[in-house]
């Protein structure tokens, strides 16, 4: 969206007003609620594009970690070997959180 910015700008002035008797009713009275929607409700609307996958389990096939990996003590993520950064009382650091 682009914006005009020689266009007249609306000033105070120019804006509707609203009688003071509407300012007070309004403030008087209690907002309205927002509407709450369930999110599960909400989820089940939305269609994926294709098949029905609603009846499918999603398998995921987890590995141990390799003899040339490690994990960062700091940031817990399995990194290849030559993303050590240093090795200070066994703990082994990344590259990533050692700068």
């Amino acid at each position: 969206m682009s914006i005009d910015y020689d266009a007249h700008r609306t000033t105070p002035e120019n804006e509707p007003t609203l009688p003071v008797e509407e300012l007070k009713a309004r403030k008087s009275r209690p907002d309205e609620p927002l509407i709450d929607l369930d999110e599960t409700e909400l989820a089940e609307s939305f269609e994926l594009p294709g098949a029905d996958l609603s009846k499918e389990e999603l398998i995921v096939q987890v590995m141990p970690v390799q003899s040339d990996e490690f994990t960062c003590m700091s940031c817990f993520l399995v990194h290849h070997r030559s993303q050590l950064a240093r090795e200070k009382d066994g703990k082994k650091y990344c590259i990533e959180c050692e700068g």
